[in-house]
């Protein structure tokens, strides 16, 4: 019997193939689009009013970074040249690459590691626990914040009893070295120094 070839997408391709579609949300793995779980309405409230915030702060603090939420991160191919992308909830761009990408007509992406790359835990909390931390510190990302609002993420990242947590990753010397933050522990950002912002305060963006 004849078999049909799947098409394996580019990252560029990929982005136009997924641009104005509101059926699902996709990302790229080894060239196939693959759709991801819609968020929760307290998952969707976390990531608005975080980004909001940091936008905020930004501007505040004349900082040369640009954050936004749900941008495709364009990830390393595999050894056969796939193409793979994680939908990120808030990605944090350095200011200048968002001005080049205002200048094109390209779909606004993580074509480059980005400063810094936040996710929201849900129930697929492994992803964000163990599959995105190899991929982000392969792809080189100096910064990634783990936002488990909820507490669901496995005891061996988050403790017993199992609580809110917020761990931030900082690349060293090619390799993640984490910090856990809970309560009203102020978050110590590595790309935002002066940030007064708490465990607990970004947690209630949920409630």
């Amino acid at each position: 019997m004849p078999t049909t070839e799947i098409k394996s997408f580019s990252f560029e391709e990929f982005l136009v193939w997924n641009e104005g579609r509101s059926d699902a949300r996709f990302e790229l793995r080894y060239g196939v689009p693959m759709p991801i779980v819609e968020p929760t309405a307290n998952h969707e409230d976390v990531i608005a009013m975080l980004c909001m915030y940091l936008i905020n702060f930004c501007q505040a603090s004349a900082l040369p970074y640009v954050p936004r939420q749900n941008k495709q991160i364009r990830l390393q191919p595999d050894a056969d040249g796939r193409e793979s992308s994680r939908y990120a909830d808030i990605v944090v761009f350095d200011r200048d690459e968002w001005q080049r990408m205002k200048q094109s007509s390209i779909s606004a992406a993580a074509y480059i590691p980005p400063p810094l790359v936040i996710e929201v835990v849900s129930t697929n909390w492994r992803d964000d626990y163990r599959t995105k931390v190899d991929e982000y510190e392969a792809l080189g990302i100096p910064e990634y914040w783990i936002v488990d609002y909820a507490g669901l993420g496995g005891m061996q990242y988050i403790g017993t009893p199992k609580q809110p947590t917020l761990t931030v990753l900082e690349l060293a010397n090619g390799e993640y070295r984490q910090q856990l933050f809970r309560g009203s522990e102020r978050i110590i950002s590595p790309t935002f120094p002066t940030l007064q912002l708490t465990a607990a305060e970004v947690f209630a963006f949920g409630r």
